[in-house]
């Protein structure tokens, strides 16, 4: 590892890690390129019982093959609760809805997206956190268009059994981390990252977010993840393209 200070895609790779810290032997589900370099961090680090796909059919750590994994029983795992994926999303609202689907009225969008996938069984099956690359009042929006991922408010009409593994854990952006750690459920700025201040990422959200009266800053990467990151995982530094 060289002499330069953490970046802020570094600053991303590292909290993204942190939502898997604690899950014990669970199958990550990381979907775009931080996410999964926060999981294989995650893995080589303080959460090695961790579990990651290939994408195809095999699990790994560290580049070895430790295990088989089909498409087929992807679903069971799902269905049980024993994965915690961390997707994308166009818009969040307050109580994590998420929207991947269309901008504007579905049935007439002003732009059609990617859909919505497995979002819905996601959401409603196990955790799933959320990687924003660019925290904007056009993602985090009031309402959003289209529901997609279940977010708290219709998690909790849905009552039980329906909703027992929902949880949004945590929603990572190139500005912050944010939970749902409210009475209400309601979205609450957790923590801001190194040259972030909380009125930026207020100012960049589209409804009333819930700021403590101290907002920590986001955990720092050690030497060790540092080295991690820019000698084993990305050595290209790709990870820098994915923040503005």
């Amino acid at each position: 590892m060289n002499g330069r200070e953490p970046t802020r895609a570094e600053f991303c790779v590292v909290a993204c890690a942190e939502a898997w810290r604690g899950d014990g032997a669970i199958l990550a589900g990381p979907m775009a390129l931080i996410p999964r370099l926060g999981a294989r961090l995650a893995q080589l680090t303080f959460a090695p019982e961790l579990l990651l796909s290939d994408g195809e059919a095999t699990l790994e750590h560290g580049g070895t093959v430790e295990g088989w994994l089909p498409y087929r029983a992807v679903f069971q795992v799902v269905a049980s609760g024993r994965r915690h994926a961390m997707m994308g999303a166009s818009q969040l609202d307050r109580y994590g809805n998420q929207n991947i689907s269309c901008i504007g009225d579905w049935s007439r969008p002003a732009a059609q997206l990617l859909g919505v996938r497995g979002a819905p069984g996601n959401t409603i099956n196990h955790v799933v956190s959320y990687w924003v690359p660019r925290h904007s009042p056009r993602t985090f929006v009031e309402r959003v268009d289209m529901v997609c991922g279940v977010g708290y408010d219709r998690a909790a009409a849905l009552g039980t059994p329906a909703n027992r593994f929902h949880e949004i854990r945590t929603v990572v952006t190139d500005l912050a981390v944010l939970d749902f750690a409210t009475p209400d459920h309601g979205m609450r700025l957790r923590s801001v990252h190194p040259g972030v201040t909380a009125a930026e990422v207020v100012r960049a959200t589209g409804f009333a977010l819930a700021v403590p009266d101290d907002v920590p800053q986001t955990r720092l990467p050690t030497a060790e993840e540092l080295a991690l990151i820019r000698g084993r995982l990305d050595p290209d530094g790709l990870r820098e393209k994915e923040i503005r």
